[in-house]
């Protein structure tokens, strides 16, 4: 089977690492790809957004199956897109149709289906421009600190967390009149604080049955200790320690089940993965919010522990036959570590040299963001590196996973010395 994968982060460079493992996976392509994608697969080169050329891939490279890997696509229609063309209609597309991606496209859509379907999560309001007012006084009635949050799409960054109601005004004007996340920002969503330890919880579902992948939890803060600003991910762990047999039935019962079937209800079809973000509040389990993709560090801790042939998981969620599948996890913890650029998240440099990454012999490494020029493979992203371990449990994980890292090396190369520091 030919196969296109599309995205350029570490995500999808696990993805590739696992498809071509399976005897079913004749080309494996990718787009646009980086230096990591390049050594097992054919780089594309092309923007996850632009539909007509991703066509032209699909047909000159008869390709069977797109997998969809980050979330912009999926909003803006690419399943539809793929149905709706006569060319396309028979290749397998893993991943939501655009109405079901509104789960992620729009927190206010994502609040409004969980009250529909009774799912947990934070008190909330939404408001806009023209009820700034209402707004303000809805900060009133909420105890610090605040949660804003912009209701569109804003690569991560439209979460703001204030402890004083002065400087969240403030950011809420930001948000509202001086757009600051742009067009995501036209709509703000309000919620309370939830005071718990978080986790990752993904599903992938053929519309009908959802298989449960392996928990992970992911940190999200540049400095040790979660502090400082939020990040697309600097480190993830698998599985989660606290996630014992009485709280994952609570939250397959009270969320993974509701959400199912509220999506059936609704008629939102969906053939993909669903990353719920969950936290423990009490023990407790709410949604912090929905993602209709596999989530960036965690792929690469949760795609190592599974045993099964990806295609064949993935035929299964395009046949709608996933409830024939058992799936076979393998017991070992993992443990992933992002590398970084000097300065991110703020302004950062691209383009230097990354030595010693065949160096690295007891863990895998997956690229975020890098590229190959004249053979040599270059930072070309915020998060440039991240470095997977296995081992017997957490501790063990992280050894190896800390030790490929030391033997990487690239100008203003900044990693966190403390992942799992909570567990």
């Amino acid at each position: 089977m030919n196969i296109l994968v599309i995205g350029s982060g570490g995500r999808e460079h696990t993805l590739c690492w696992k498809l071509v493992q399976s005897p079913k996976c004749k080309n494996l392509y990718v787009s646009p790809g980086n230096a990591g994608t390049s050594k097992i697969a054919t780089n594309l080169g092309i923007s996850v957004i632009d539909f007509e050329s991703i066509k032209e891939a699909v047909i000159k490279y008869k390709i069977e199956m797109v997998v969809v890997g980050p979330e912009a696509p999926l909003v803006e229609g690419i399943k539809e897109f793929f149905e709706s063309d006569d060319q396309l209609e028979k290749v397998s597309l893993i991943g939501p149709d655009s109405k079901a991606a509104k789960l992620e496209g729009s927190k206010s859509f994502a609040k409004a289906f969980m009250n529909r379907h009774n799912i947990p999560t934070a008190k909330h309001s939404e408001f806009t421009l023209a009820t700034i007012d209402k707004a303000f006084n809805f900060l009133e009635t909420m105890s610090p600190p605040y949660v804003l949050k912009a209701d569109g799409l804003a690569a991560g960054k439209g979460v703001l967390i204030i402890n004083n109601i002065y400087e969240a005004k403030l950011e809420l004007k930001s948000m509202l009149i001086n757009k600051k996340f742009g067009q995501a920002s036209e709509k703000v969503v309000i919620e309370e604080f939830l005071d718990g330890i978080e986790l990752s919880c993904f599903i992938l579902t053929d519309g009908e049955t959802g298989i449960t992948l392996p928990f992970a939890k992911d940190y999200k803060k540049i400095g040790e200790g979660d502090k400082g600003l939020n990040t697309g991910g600097m480190g993830a762990i698998s599985p989660v320690p606290f996630a014992n047999e009485e709280f994952i039935k609570k939250i397959n019962d009270r969320i993974i089940e509701p959400t199912l079937l509220g999506l059936k209800k609704d008629q939102l079809p969906f053939q993909g993965f669903i990353f719920i973000g969950l936290i423990n509040v009490g023990g407790e389990p709410k949604v912090i919010e929905y993602n209709v993709r596999m989530g960036d560090p965690e792929t690469e801790v949760v795609i190592p522990r599974i045993k099964n042939d990806l295609i064949s998981l993935f035929e299964a969620t395009a046949n709608k036959t996933l409830n024939k599948i058992k799936l076979e996890i393998d017991s070992r913890s993992a443990s992933t570590v992002m590398a970084v650029s000097g300065g991110y998240p703020k302004a950062y440099e691209k383009g230097h040299f990354i030595e010693g990454i065949n160096n690295v012999k007891n863990a895998l490494v997956f690229h975020s963001g890098t590229s190959l020029e004249d053979n040599k493979i270059l930072t070309a992203g915020g998060r440039v590196i991240t470095v997977t371990g296995l081992g017997k449990d957490m501790s063990s994980a992280l050894k190896k996973s800390y030790e490929g890292l030391e033997k990487i090396n690239y100008k203003g190369m900044y990693y966190r010395k403390d992942i799992g520091f909570d567990l």
